[in-house]
């Protein structure tokens, strides 16, 4: 991956998803949905085989993340990557919620 293009997060509102995306494919991507209380629950992460071990993983979470934090959303982090991710990494302006919290 060194001598390709950086991968690159986006937004995909339609299927309510961030993707990232390598040399213009989509490699992964994080759910999200929004509950009744107005919150952002992020359920699921998944990259695909052909891209693992790569951090891309990481790179999509930390990217999402802080787009929601821009956005001034609060975060359910139901997923285990996105929650892993959150126990040891600090995202300026992210509120985080519990996702036992109703």
């Amino acid at each position: 991956m060194a001598d390709d293009a950086a991968p690159t997060v986006t937004r995909n509102d339609e299927k309510n998803r961030y993707e990232i995306h390598v040399d213009g494919a989509v490699a992964g991507y994080t759910l999200f949905t929004v509950d009744d209380a107005g919150r952002t629950v992020m359920p699921h992460t998944k990259i695909d085989a052909a891209y693992k071990g790569q951090g891309l993983g990481s790179t999509l979470v930390a990217d999402a993340l802080a787009d929601l934090a821009r956005r001034g959303d609060e975060v359910v982090p139901q997923c285990p990557f996105v929650a892993g991710y959150l126990a040891e990494h600090d995202v300026p302006g992210l509120t985080v919620a519990s996702p036992d919290a109703e």
